[in-house]
């Protein structure tokens, strides 16, 4: 009788193990290392985190978002296990796979890739009376170019020695784009460059003060696109900022994408949930900021240089998408 009960209870204890969803269990907690909260990486973040976190019940997935340093810190945070995935310039996911620029001679092989998202043009604001029309004006002014850990910077210096300057020729600022529309409009700084999705909250800052500004023309740098193939050119549409001096035309600049990327050790399941949730809810999703109007899930594949994760992978084969 005593090993009938045995039995009896260990079958129950099974089928309450087995009945008990996924979800049920400890919840997964992961965190999107993003940028500065006047940027689109931000929102970027938020949107994600939102969609996903709509089926918390159903994947045991938490998101939250973090503001960060940007690319360069998000690759880095990602890749030490802080941060479960990060938004980065799609060239600092080149350069961190193949172990160049700020990783020179240490490859990030456990990057992986997720998706790209929005097209990001490298911006170059500058005051209108300064006299700067085009970037070889900037030679002997005070130009804010990026803080450390942060993808603009090294486009900036990319920008800067393919028309045959060097930092040498320019007084440099370090500080973080949220900053720089207030240095402009103080006078502290004659320009500054943002590498950033359009319309920005941050170049409407700088736009909208007494001091009139103008959107300058980053043109004459074709020798990026042979040196780095992961630059193209773009179009800022100057209908997003009624307030630049110089609203009447849209111009002519080169950029980047921004992707998604995670390491190798997230498990599948949760990179194949985001990224799925995401795919899924694709016109949810392009509603949610102005800057991913143009985008396609086909074109959400390109600008990825890191493999891309098996979970990620895996929802594509099933789409179709690859």
């Amino acid at each position: 009788m005593k090993k009938l009960l045995y039995v009896a209870l260990l079958l129950c204890l099974g089928y309450m193990l087995t009945a008990v969803p996924a979800s049920a269990g400890k919840t997964k907690f992961v965190t999107i290392g993003t940028g500065g909260i006047t940027g689109v990486y931000y929102p970027t973040g938020g949107a994600i985190a939102k969609i996903v976190n709509k089926k918390k019940d159903v994947y045991g997935i938490r998101a939250t978002v973090e503001s960060t340093g940007g690319s360069v810190f998000n690759v880095n945070a990602v890749m030490a296990g802080d941060l479960e995935f990060g938004v980065v310039q799609s060239d600092r996911q080149f350069q961190a796979f193949e172990g160049i620029a700020e990783w020179e001679g240490k490859p990030q092989k456990k990057l992986r890739a997720v998706f790209s998202i929005h097209p990001e043009s490298v911006t170059l604001v500058a005051g209108a009376d300064t006299g700067i029309k085009g970037i070889k004006d900037l030679k002997g002014k005070k130009v804010n170019i990026g803080n450390p850990g942060s993808g603009q910077l090294q486009n900036s210096k990319d920008a800067l020695s393919a028309v045959g300057l060097t930092m040498d020729d320019i007084d440099a600022e370090k500080v973080k784009a949220a900053e720089a529309p207030g240095l402009l409009q103080d006078g502290r700084i004659d320009a500054f460059f943002y590498t950033v999705g359009h319309p920005s909250g941050a170049i409407k800052e700088a736009c909208a003060g007494a001091r009139k500004v103008n959107i300058v023309p980053i043109v004459g740098v074709d020798s990026l696109y042979m040196d780095h193939p992961y630059y193209a050119p773009s179009i800022i549409p100057m209908k997003n900022y009624p307030s630049a001096a110089n609203a009447g035309k849209d111009v002519n600049s080169f950029g980047v994408k921004a992707t998604i990327v995670t390491s190798a050790d997230v498990p599948d399941a949760v990179v194949y949930a985001i990224t799925k949730e995401v795919f899924e809810n694709f016109d949810e999703f392009k509603k949610l900021h102005p800057a991913y109007a143009v985008l396609t899930k086909e074109g959400m594949l390109q600008g990825l240089s890191a493999p891309i994760h098996p979970g990620a992978m895996k929802y594509y084969k099933e789409a179709g998408l690859k």
